[in-house]
């Protein structure tokens, strides 16, 4: 049984989606849709594709056949109303900027060429680090904090850009749990506003709490909808090989 969500009103739809590294494919030719105001999980094995799917729907990798629209439109006609957290893991964490610098990044597309940082995006990004409890911080070099701490920047700086949809590789791998809680009601908050969330995501056993729907991912789509229907026994046991273990952070 394949599980498919309708895709009428989709903040994200993939069509066709197929990557590969080298000889190796890593997506084959993968249908999906994340619904607007809604909670979406992407989940797998390592391996799976799950961020791949995210940096091809992008266009931060290629990929071989395939596209992805996003609220019915190319990326590049509504990439303002989009914001991505990559993983921590792929980040230069010795890059030379304090907290405030990597929040206020999230504003120059925003601005236009040549347009400099005033007054009232400063206070914006302020404000945004006060949702993460990071304010007290603004100021802090950026490879100066702890994993948790640089995530809750991340997750500001995605606020900063007022985003109708985020897109978030593992925003909860390798943080305190403090900082899953307060990220998880930030994206609740900003679903509950009308916003849409898409994380890749390996906990199995926070799913059915944390989200609305799911899509279980093997390089190709296993089932993909709400999580009452879509997150089952067999769906995982298909995508994960009939041994449900826990997977560790994908890094790739």
């Amino acid at each position: 049984m394949n599980v498919h969500v309708a895709d009428s009103g989709a903040a994200l739809k993939v069509r066709g989606l197929s990557v590969a590294y080298g000889d190796k494919p890593a997506l084959s030719s993968v249908d999906a849709a994340f619904q607007q105001g809604r909670m979406s999980a992407i989940v797998g094995p390592n391996g799976a594709g799950k961020s791949t799917l995210l940096k091809a729907a992008m266009g931060i990798i290629p990929s071989i056949s395939g596209d992805a629209l996003f609220f019915g439109r190319p990326l590049d006609e509504v990439r303002s109303r989009i914001a991505y957290v990559p993983q921590r893991a792929s980040v230069d964490w010795d890059f030379p900027a304090t907290v405030i610098d990597v929040v206020l990044m999230g504003l120059y597309r925003s601005l236009g060429p040549f347009k400099l940082i005033g007054r009232g995006q400063r206070a914006l990004a302020l404000n945004c680090l006060e949702e993460v409890d990071m304010v007290s911080l603004a100021d802090r070099q950026i490879g100066q904090l702890s994993g948790g701490q640089q995530q809750r920047v991340f997750i500001a700086r995605a606020l900063a850009q007022k985003a109708d949809l985020l897109l978030l590789d593992e925003p909860f791998a390798g943080v305190d749990a403090a900082t899953e809680k307060t990220i998880i009601t930030l994206l609740k908050k900003l679903v509950r506003e009308g916003g849409t969330a898409v994380a890749v995501h390996h906990d199995l056993s926070t799913v059915t709490a944390y989200f609305d729907d799911v899509l279980v991912l093997n390089v190709r789509r296993i089932a993909n909808g709400p999580v009452d229907k879509a997150f089952t026994e067999e769906h995982l046991a298909e995508a994960y090989g009939g041994r449900l273990v826990q997977p560790e952070p994908e890094l790739a």
